[in-house]
């Protein structure tokens, strides 16, 4: 397996991630499907990317050649096995739950060839585990990409304990002609970003609690007085509050220093209360 090997490409799951790995791969030429369960997710993944382009063009940044290209690349789907059959690479962009990216992975790989690669977008569960009772589970790696996918540049790239030499250097030759810059790094729990980001997210969202400041005043000390592009409590919002409860207490469950990662009673009120960040219209900030 090399880069060169890898010209179509499945992504399962249309919702925030999944759609924009679809279009920077569509972007970069690839052959690309985009699956998901029902038509209307599939859709409203393919209208979020034809925004994205259109934004793009309306900037300057995006040709009216390169939105058609990318367009012209991309194709929906609602039957896995059309989505996956004959592809080089398939990522999964699943809700964080180990069981479903499993039983996921174990379908996929009844439709694809044994040198396909099977990449899996979580933010921190075990790819070894992901990989567990599939076969060939020397093809499965991590790609774990930044929100959002057409704007950020990080790729982090997760190695597990069966992952292949020839399968990292074919994702990461992948990754470049993405346009991204990857990191490659040690499956362990939380990797590098999440495990970093989180301690940082988590004590904003303490210091909200104790009163400290207003989550406007903590995201502007982080990005004024230490260079952060955007502050932690309102990346929390995009992230989604949810999304960083599942994977602090899967930390803190897991990590010999999970302390660290103890939930605030705050962000456990506040996802119970709905309030999940910009994909409710409500976090630290209204959306």
């Amino acid at each position: 397996m090399t880069a060169s090997a890898i010209s179509t490409v499945a992504v399962i799951g249309a919702g925030t991630m999944g759609h924009g790995i679809a279009q920077v791969a569509a972007a970069a030429g690839f052959e690309t499907r985009l699956y998901d369960v029902r038509a209307d997710l599939v859709e409203t993944g393919l209208t979020k990317i034809r925004a994205n382009l259109d934004g793009g063009v309306a900037k300057g940044k995006v040709t009216e050649a390169q939105r058609t290209a990318t367009l012209a690349a991309l194709r929906g789907e609602t039957e896995l096995a059309a989505a996956v059959t004959g592809a080089d690479l398939v990522v999964e962009a699943v809700p964080e739950k180990l069981a479903l990216k499993q039983e996921l992975f174990t379908k996929v790989a009844a439709h694809v060839a044994s040198t396909a690669v099977l990449a899996t977008n979580t933010s921190s569960l075990s790819v070894t585990a992901i990989a567990a009772g599939l076969p060939h589970p020397e093809r499965v790696i991590g790609t774990h990409f930044f929100n959002p996918v057409h704007v950020m540049k990080l790729l982090e790239i997760v190695v597990g304990q069966q992952t292949a030499p020839e399968v990292l250097a074919a994702v990461q030759g992948w990754g470049a002609k993405l346009g991204k810059d990857c990191i490659v790094v040690r499956d362990s729990p939380g990797f590098a970003t999440s495990r970093l980001g989180l301690v940082i997210g988590l004590e904003a969202i303490r210091m909200v609690e104790e009163q400290v400041a207003s989550a406007e005043d903590i995201d502007k000390a982080m990005c004024l007085g230490y260079g952060f592009p955007m502050g932690p409590l309102k990346l929390t919002d995009l992230v989604g509050l949810d999304v960083r409860l599942n994977i602090a207490e899967y930390l803190a469950a897991n990590l010999q220093q999970g302390d660290h990662f103890r939930p605030p009673a705050l962000l456990r009120e506040m996802v119970a209360a709905g309030k999940l960040g910009k994909k409710s219209g409500e976090g630290f900030y209204k959306w």
